[in-house]
């Protein structure tokens, strides 16, 4: 009887034990089931970019059971994306016609266009400022221009309102003191006798009765003869600098005179370049370097007393190897009454063409506007040797005889390029007749 029970309580014990392994086995392959279809379903959430990044639910119900709702799920995204690229394409295509905001509300269209109109007027206020800055910059130079020829002006437009005063017809003896007003203030023998000759007739055609209007006519008979049509000359081929040769006495001012044009021509953009072609008086070639550095232009040099025409066959060179816009050439200062100083300027003239054809394009010449008729002999004796193409007129703002500019233009028919009013670097103005006209009679 007892080892009845006891293989009883061991059939027991060994049931429970291989009923707990079965459980234990239906257990484990219902997780790896479990774990096989959740894998599937992230498989699955993974390919789908609806279900991106969602979290996979233990109880989810199977694939077969999803596939229904994924189907109609990826159907309705596709349909949302097309009908965004669609909505973007035609707000391209709009766009594209000048419609940004083809769908704005009334409320929305009306602070776009205040916007707008502000925009514009930020616009036209900047336009206007612009303007304004440019005309004040003018008024700014042109009233540097008439306070350096306040001088000239005394000495013509001062005592022409003198003459005037107070008179009520025009006599001989008017005429006369008018004479000796022009020919005082250097406009020349011959330019007072042209003017003078032209206000005689008009009275004699009684087209001129009143003294107030002839200053009116002596300003309109000034005008036009400083209206000089320029001198045929050579100009640079395309890619070649433009050579200029600047001459004159001694003491006129040609090297300060060359490198205020530097300075000009840089500010217009250009690339400039100098020859140091005197060499002969002491210091100039460190004048005209200094001067480079100032304005940001290089200076080719020898060393002094070397031939000056070799300079400027290798500065034609450089100029031409670097691309140079401009290449100013300082010359030593030559007595006009010398021949052989004259013919070295003219074996620099020969020199330079022979390494760039038509060099130098133009030769300026720089006279003092103190010398008063003497600035106009020197021009004639350099325009018989050199053939002058422009003048320089330095020293305008400390004489009152600037009547010469009048005389030249008029004379020699060589038109005036440049006045200098001043001693600062922006004080050589390029010359105006009407500006010229105005500073001197308004």
């Amino acid at each position: 009887m007892g080892l009845f029970f006891k293989n009883r309580r061991k059939v027991k014990k060994k049931s429970k034990k291989v009923t707990k392994e079965v459980a234990n086995k239906g257990h484990l392959e219902s997780s790896q089931k479990a774990f096989a279809n959740e894998q599937e379903i992230i498989i699955k959430d993974q390919d789908s970019p609806e279900t991106t990044g969602t979290v996979p639910d233990s109880n989810a119900a199977p694939p077969d059971a999803k596939k229904d709702s994924d189907t109609h799920s990826n159907t309705k995204a596709r349909k949302k994306r097309s009908l965004f690229f669609r909505k973007k394409a035609k707000t391209e295509t709009e766009k594209s016609k000048g419609l940004d905001h083809p769908e704005l509300t009334e409320k929305e269209k009306n602070k776009q266009k205040k916007r707008e109109d502000k925009q514009k007027d930020r616009d036209i206020t900047g336009q206007k400022k612009a303007k304004k800055d440019v005309k004040d910059q003018k008024t700014g130079i042109f009233s540097r221009f008439r306070k350096g020829m306040s001088k000239t002006r005394s000495a013509i437009t001062g005592r022409l309102d003198r003459l005037f005063l107070g008179k009520k017809e025009i006599t001989e003896d008017l005429l006369d003191e008018l004479e000796e007003i022009l020919f005082t203030s250097d406009i020349g023998v011959a330019t007072t006798q042209a003017l003078i000759d032209s206000v005689r007739g008009k009275v004699s055609r009684k087209e001129l009765k009143e003294p107030e209007k002839l200053k009116s006519a002596l300003k309109d008979h000034i005008f036009s003869f400083l209206e000089v049509e320029p001198v045929p000359h050579q100009k640079p081929a395309p890619g070649e600098p433009r050579v200029i040769m600047v001459v004159g006495v001694n003491g006129v001012g040609k090297t300060t005179t060359i490198g205020k044009l530097a300075y000009n021509f840089k500010s217009q953009g250009q690339k400039v370049m100098l020859a140091a072609a005197d060499t002969f008086r002491a210091a100039a070639i460190e004048q005209l370097e200094i001067w480079g550095e100032r304005v940001g232009a290089e200076v080719i040099s020898h060393k002094s007393g070397s031939d000056p025409s070799s300079v400027v066959f290798d500065a034609i060179a450089s100029a031409v190897s670097k691309n140079a816009d401009t290449l100013l050439i300082d010359t030593a200062g030559r007595l006009h009454t010398k021949k052989n100083l004259m013919d070295e300027l003219s074996k620099i003239h020969r020199v330079a063409g022979k390494k760039l054809t038509g060099a130098p394009h133009e030769i300026w010449l720089t006279l003092d506007a103190t010398t008063g008729q003497n600035a106009i002999s020197q021009a004639e004796k350099f325009n018989e040797k050199l053939g002058i193409t422009g003048i320089i007129l330095t020293k305008l703002d400390g004489t009152a005889k600037g009547g010469i500019v009048v005389g030249i233009s008029h004379q020699l028919g060589i038109p005036v390029k440049y006045i200098g009013v001043g001693e600062q670097i922006d004080d050589l103005k390029e010359f105006d007749a009407q500006d010229f006209i105005t500073a001197i009679f308004d």
